[in-house]
C-alpha cells in the first residue's frame, strides 16, 4: 500500500481515470504540483543519541519514511488527533520507569496508538505477543488479555526496554530488538562484527524500523511543518474517568453496565482487556473497570 502511494504518476493516473466518468471535477494540476519532495532536518536523534545523517543510506532510509508520513494523509491526520489522547498518558509512564520519553512514539508506529492485531498475533498499542505479555506477568485468558489496556501494556514495555537496555547499552539497539527481538539483534551484531544499529545490514521490518520512529517524531512534534493543519478542536482528548473496584463475578457485563448508568458500548470502550460478555473473579482477585465520570459525556 505505502508504494502504491509513493509511486505519484500512476495514483495520478489512477485519479484521472476514476474521475472521467463523473461529475466531480478538480484541477489536477494543482494536485501535482502539491505534491513535493521535503527537506531532511539538520539533525535529529533518538533517546539522546544522535542519528549519523552523514551516512548516505541512512539518509535515504530516513527520507522514505518522513515522505510516507507526509504523503499518507489519513493515516498521518488520525495519528496526530489521538497522539493528544494518549503521547502525555503514555510518557508519564516511561519517565516513571527511567525510559527516554522518545519511546512514546514506539505505539505510535505499532498500533498506530490503536488496539491492533496483527498477522502475527501481536496485540494492543504496543504489539505484545503472548508468550511475552505471560513471561512479563500480564493476564492473558479467554476472558481478560491485559494487552488491550493500553496503561498495563505500557507499564510492560518499559520492563522489556529496560532489560534490553541492560543487555545493549543503547536505546536505539533497545527500539530495534523490541521489532527483532533481544537474541534477534545480538546475533547480527555478533554476525556482522559491529555494534551499531546504523552499522547493521537487516530485514527490511527492522532496518526500517527505527527510522520510522524518527519520521514519527518528526512529523508528531511539528505537524505544521508538514503542511498538517489540524485545528485544536479537533484534536481527541484524554477523558475523565472512573475507577470502580470488582472483586466479585460478573455474570453478564451489559446488565452490570446498565447499573452503572452506561451501556455495554461504553463498558467494553474504557475496558477493551475484557474479551467476554462475562467476567470470572477468583478468589483473591481483584480487577479495575474504567467508566467515564458522571459529569462527561458517554458518545
Amino acid at each position: 500500500m505505502i508504494g502504491y502511494y509513493m509511486n505519484t504518476e500512476a495514483r495520478y493516473k489512477e485519479i484521472v481515470e476514476a474521475m472521467a466518468n463523473t461529475e466531480t471535477r478538480f484541477d489536477m494540476p494543482d494536485l501535482r504540483d502539491r505534491t513535493v519532495t521535503l527537506d531532511l532536518p539538520d539533525s535529529i536523534s533518538f533517546a539522546g543519541e544522535p542519528v549519523p545523517l552523514h551516512i548516505p543510506d541512512v539518509r535515504e532510509r530516513l527520507d522514505r519514511e518522513i515522505h510516507i508520513n507526509r504523503y499518507w494523509h489519513n493515516n498521518s491526520i488520525f495519528l496526530i488527533k489521538r497522539a493528544n489522547q494518549w503521547l502525555p498518558q503514555i510518557e508519564e509512564i516511561l519517565i516513571q520507569n527511567n525510559v527516554p520519553s522518545d519511546f512514546k512514539y514506539l505505539p505510535a508506529i505499532e498500533g498506530g496508538l490503536k488496539n491492533a492485531v496483527s498477522p502475527k498475533q501481536a496485540v494492543g498499542f504496543w504489539q505484545i505477543l503472548k508468550p511475552t505479555a505471560k513471561e512479563y506477568g500480564m493476564e492473558v485468558t479467554d476472558e481478560v488479555d491485559e494487552r488491550y489496556d493500553p496503561i498495563k501494556s505500557t507499564v510492560v514495555a518499559c520492563k522489556y526496554l529496560n532489560r534490553a537496555y541492560k543487555k545493549f547499552g543503547n536505546w536505539t539497539l533497545v527500539a530495534a530488538s523490541f521489532n527483532r527481538g533481544m537474541r534477534g539483534v545480538q546475533n547480527s551484531l555478533d554476525a556482522q562484527h559491529v555494534d551499531d544499529y546504523y552499522d547493521l545490514l537487516l530485514n527490511e521490518e527492522t532496518s526500517r524500523y527505527v527510522f520510522r520512529i524518527l519520521a514519527c517524531k518528526d512529523l508528531l512534534e511539528d505537524p505544521a511543518k508538514y503542511n498538517f493543519d489540524i485545528k485544536t478542536e479537533h484534536l481527541y482528548e484524554q477523558e475523565l474517568l472512573d475507577t470502580l473496584v470488582v472483586t466479585e463475578s460478573i455474570k453478564d457485563l451489559a446488565v452490570y453496565a446498565k447499573d452503572q448508568g452506561i451501556n455495554y458500548k461504553i463498558l467494553k470502550k474504557y475496558n477493551p482487556w475484557l474479551r467476554k460478555s462475562h467476567l470470572t473473579v477468583r478468589n483473591g482477585k481483584s480487577y479495575y473497570l474504567k467508566v467515564p465520570k458522571k459529569n462527561s459525556a458517554t458518545g
